[in-house]
């Protein structure tokens, strides 16, 4: 039995980070830093608690984010919202240390496809695990504690023909060993569908597997609206009693390493919030501010955006 509507959801906004990132791949032209910092600034005050702003990973591979440490320099973080980046080696992580008016969240990520590892990565199943331990002993030796797993491809990937949930499961147990290895717990798993081939049925089986395995585990999602399903799968998830999503402002965002151009991006953050607010779900965060800064995005990136709601009305009659 499905655990039914959670009362609130907590919403982790990715676009200034993933958003901007898939934009810089294929065109020679960068985001200015100035217009960078004015959007996320103007997502801070929208009641928002977590923005993803930067990936600290080599410039060569993602030029977009080749002023990382620029960004965060300039970061000025309001009280209660936390600034936070990714990074997929030792290297990018002690980058991301380094870094002033960032939040380090200590976690650690697998892809459930091999294939996608060895594009976005560069490394195989065993490399992948062993850099994994690599970053769960630096965390330990800062005295961070490891809590979040991260599963990439973990609803489908474009370079097999399926990911088998065993696999999904498998990575798991990977992630919460390694942590255990170090004294820490995992206590949150997020799961991407990095590639868009997630539909509801399969979210729903997915997410109570993880449930039934580990009934201790808060789960979140990472959609994307690759083939349109996005929504749907939030709602999904919804019903499941999922309480975590990363969404990306305008639907900005995607996977630049996922063969899958021109597609859409993340499930837009304000249809996420249309969504909740029509159900009688919390998340804390204003739409009508959100939706500006959808409108200041689509403007800075110079061209439409796929949300709906940035031209459509979406409060009701008075």
């Amino acid at each position: 039995m499905a655990p039914g509507l959670p009362n609130s959801v907590e919403i982790v906004e990715v676009g200034p980070r993933e958003g901007f990132q898939f934009e810089g791949m294929g065109d020679p032209r960068r985001i200015a830093l100035a217009d960078k910092l004015r959007l996320i600034e103007a997502l801070a005050h929208t009641g928002l608690r977590r923005i993803q702003v930067v990936s600290f990973v080599s410039p060569r591979a993602v030029p977009q984010m080749a002023d990382a440490e620029a960004i965060c320099a300039a970061l000025k973080p309001p009280a209660g919202v936390a600034f936070t980046g990714i990074y997929l080696n030792d290297r990018g992580l002690e980058r991301a240390l380094a870094a002033p008016n960032i939040t380090i969240v200590p976690e650690l990520v697998l892809s459930a496809s091999e294939a996608f590892a060895r594009r976005n990565q560069r490394r195989d199943f065993a490399q992948e695990i062993a850099m994994q331990r690599t970053m769960a002993q630096i965390y330990a030796d800062r005295g961070l504690v490891l809590d979040t797993a991260n599963i990439m491809a973990a609803f489908g990937s474009n370079m097999e023909p399926e990911i088998p949930l065993a696999t999904v499961l498998e990575k798991i147990a990977a992630l919460v060993g390694i942590a255990a290895e170090t004294g820490s717990a995992i206590r949150t798993v997020n799961l991407a569908d990095t590639m868009g081939w997630a539909n509801p049925a399969l979210v729903r089986r997915t997410v109570r597997a993880v449930r039934d395995r580990w009934p201790e585990l808060r789960i979140g999602l990472h959609l994307h609206d690759t083939r349109g399903l996005g929504i749907a799968n939030v709602y999904a998830a919804l019903e499941e009693g999922v309480d975590r999503f990363d969404t990306g402002l305008g639907g900005l965002g995607g996977c630049p390493f996922a063969g899958n151009k021109g597609a859409a991006g993340n499930v837009s953050t304000e249809e996420v919030l249309f969504l909740c607010r029509e159900l009688g779900i919390a998340t804390g965060v204003d739409i009508g501010a959100l939706i500006a800064c959808a409108r200041l995005a689509e403007e800075i990136v110079g061209h439409p955006l796929p949300s709906k709601l940035i031209t459509s009305s979406w409060e009701r009659a008075a």
